[in-house]
């Protein structure tokens, strides 16, 4: 990806608070139920917190009750990339923005149809569009 977004570990402590940096720089998590987007839908579409990516559409998103947003497709076209997760004593899939690496959450294979698919986001990765300044 020609437009990558490259950033020392430094230049992304300047630019997130402790917990989105913690989340996704260091592929934590934020504690269910806490999220800004878990109990907040606002309408349109959401981007990378780190480089303002879109990345999914209020349209896809559903109460899984798993404790995170929760979508069932990402945008058409959005740039995320899958990657294997064997940490914590699992397999899962992680999910990360193409753009700039940052780590999202996870998707499972237990999501309404019509993907069947449960992308489980951290609220602290993401920002909607009412949210952006």
């Amino acid at each position: 990806m020609a437009d990558k977004v490259q950033k020392t570990d430094d230049e992304w402590k300047a630019q997130l608070d402790k917990l989105t940096f913690y989340v996704t720089r260091q592929a934590g998590t934020e504690r269910a139920y806490t999220g800004k987007y878990y109990f907040n839908n606002p309408i349109g579409t959401y981007f990378c917190i780190c480089c303002d990516t879109p990345l999914f559409h209020s349209d896809g998103k559903f109460n899984s009750g798993c404790g995170w947003p929760s979508f069932f497709a990402p945008l058409k076209g959005a740039k995320i990339t899958e990657i294997e997760d064997r940490s914590h004593g699992m397999i899962r899939t992680e999910v990360r923005c193409s753009k700039c690496d940052a780590h999202l959450g996870h998707v499972f294979p237990d999501g309404p149809p019509p993907t069947g698919l449960r992308y489980c986001i951290n609220s602290v990765a993401i920002v909607a569009d009412e949210d952006r300044s």
